[in-house]
């Protein structure tokens, strides 16, 4: 399925060494309606992009410097699979 990923930091809860503490929202890239939010973190994040999409290193890079931003980041169109969509929470009917 393809979704849109976008992030936006916590800045008032205490950061782990190494991590960045996100709230992930997760849209249908699609059109259609509803989102769903989790909280995770930039290492989980990024972990589960490296493990389980085919996007380009470069790419994930980018998105990852992009994280502590004050907007957040954004991946737009990423391909994931129903098993990665659901371990995230994601349930798909």
């Amino acid at each position: 399925m393809r979704v849109n990923l976008i992030t936006q930091p916590f800045y008032n809860a205490k950061s782990v060494k190494g991590k960045i503490l996100l709230s992930l929202t997760i849209r249908a890239a699609s059109g259609f309606p509803g989102e769903y939010q989790v909280p995770t973190d930039s290492k989980t994040l990024m972990r589960l992009l490296r493990q389980n999409t085919h996007l380009p290193a470069r790419m994930l890079e980018r998105f990852e410097g992009k994280l502590v931003a004050p907007v957040g980041a954004r991946l737009m169109g990423v391909e994931l699979g129903d098993s990665t969509l659901t371990k995230i929470g994601y349930f798909i009917d």
